[in-house]
């Protein structure tokens, strides 16, 4: 029997494979591959693997000229070319960005497909649709406006994915709108824009509906094809513009309205090379206090978060006590805290009490009392959100990949000042509405910054603690 051409093997192969579609039937070479010839760059290899590997909400921002465009182009000609039930809305604030820009770029990549693949796809002027079928599998254009929110909605497919470009600039009405349609299992949003407001939609999907998505910054600095503006940009507005962070870095605009910790803080410091500070570890508790609510345990050891935080759903204080116990048990002597620092308002009293009859090195955290530094904050909770932000703005911290719930709680709150000039962070449930959900493992790691780092000492250092000190002075 006579082997496949390898395109054709790989076309067969790709039904749920945009990386070996692209790769495989386009012909495109893999980000890190030899030889020449036209290539991926590294974002795009990442998305469409991360698409390969189920991800199903991709919120990507960039600065411009990174290649979006022909990225979307790849989905709309991967999708029809290997589902025979597709629908493909693709969306943009403008009528020109679909006419001029997008389809202009599906129909280049289309003139790369293999003969006997180019002429089952028929790119029209506002739709691109499989010959044999052209009601059943398409791919059609869309201008997503305020005025016309039904323009995303009533699709229905067994494959069904949404492409929104210039997303940023989207009305939340469509998403609203397109609710219905993107809960169909299985469905695909991909949205890609400059990010051009922190208000919105797509801001949120970076912010606190981040855990949802997987999300992605692509800087024009780290994409060759992408460098011939950053100059212009330069001349024109400056490296600390606004104008700079949008259509360079791909970062959200500054404004007057202030995030506490801003997500490009954040996200640099995933996964950064730094050498781990020599000082004590400390762990951070929030206890879960309502309903659904879990408790939650960090992990710093100085400048590192050391895993992911850990979440217990639907324990009472004993059992929280004991998982605390359990982890302490099982952590290796030198790793062990010097301190665990615990949100002891509320039912929160109770597991430091229990943990100190464990022997554990428990003390309490009341985020109400006054913040040592009184003068600049409110509150302890307004300044351990501060050292929080200052140990991301020092940029030699570290938090683990896969954090994408903490990064999420981290970003939001916005802070603002009191009549005395003292800053006050966003009331909790003021931002928890947003979150839908509690920051629990936010607060868990800033309560690692209610005691202060120490040098490592010999074993059992935690015992010589004077007992009854203020965790917070001492």
């Amino acid at each position: 029997m006579a082997a496949l051409e390898p395109w054709l093997a790989a076309w067969r192969a790709s039904r749920d494979d945009p990386y070996l579609f692209v790769t495989g039937v386009l012909g495109y070479l893999p980000f890190d591959a030899p030889g020449d010839g036209d290539r991926l760059e590294r974002w795009q290899d990442e998305a469409l693997r991360a698409l390969r590997d189920g991800h199903r909400r991709l919120s990507i921002r960039s600065g411009h000229g990174v290649g979006k465009t022909t990225f979307l182009a790849w989905l709309v000609l991967w999708a029809l070319a290997t589902h025979s039930d597709c629908k493909v809305p693709v969306g943009a604030n403008s009528q020109d960005q679909l006419r001029d820009v997008i389809w202009p770029e599906i129909a280049k990549q289309h003139r790369r497909l293999p003969k006997p693949l180019q002429a089952q796809i028929d790119c029209q002027a506002e739709r691109v649709v499989i010959r044999a079928a052209p009601e059943l599998a398409f791919a059609v254009r869309r201008t997503a406006t305020k005025e016309k929110p039904e323009a995303m909605a009533g699709f229905h497919a067994g494959f069904l994915m949404f492409l929104l470009d210039e997303a940023s600039g989207i009305d939340d009405v469509i998403y609203e709108t397109a609710q219905g349609a993107l809960s169909t299992e299985g469905a695909i949003a991909v949205l890609t824009s400059n990010p051009t407001r922190r208000t919105g939609y797509f801001y949120k999907t970076h912010h606190e509906l981040r855990a949802r998505w997987h999300c992605m910054r692509i800087s024009s600095e780290d994409v060759p094809r992408a460098r011939g503006h950053i100059e212009d940009i330069l001349e024109a507005y400056g490296k600390g513009s606004n104008q700079y962070r949008v259509r360079v870095l791909g970062e959200f605009p500054t404004t007057e309205e202030q995030t506490v910790i801003p997500l490009d803080l954040v996200e640099a410091a995933i996964a950064r090379q730094v050498d781990v500070i020599n000082v004590c570890p400390i762990w951070g508790v929030d206890v879960g206090r309502f309903g659904d609510d879990p408790s939650c345990l960090a992990k710093r050891k100085g400048n590192h978060l050391l895993e992911p935080p850990q979440e217990w759903q639907g324990l009472n204080n004993v059992q929280v006590a004991g998982r605390i116990k359990e982890e302490f048990d099982q952590t290796d002597e030198d790793l062990q805290p010097v301190a665990i620092m615990i949100d002891e308002i509320g039912v929160g009293s109770g597991v430091v009490d229990v943990c100190k009859d464990y022997g554990l090195p428990a003390y309490g955290v009341n985020v109400c009392e006054s913040a040592a530094d009184d003068s600049k904050y409110h509150r302890l909770r307004d300044e351990l959100w501060f050292l929080g932000r200052a140990w991301f703005a020092a940029r030699n911290s570290r938090i683990p990949a896969r954090c994408e719930r903490l990064i999420s709680e981290l970003t939001t709150p916005l802070y603002d000042f009191n009549a005395s000039g003292a800053i006050v962070v966003e009331p909790k449930k003021m931002f928890k509405k947003r979150l839908l959900r509690s920051p629990n493992q936010a607060d868990a790691m800033l309560n690692t910054f209610a005691r202060r780092d120490q040098k490592l000492k010999p074993k059992n250092r935690w015992k010589n603690q004077h007992e009854g000190a203020s965790a917070w002075a001492s």
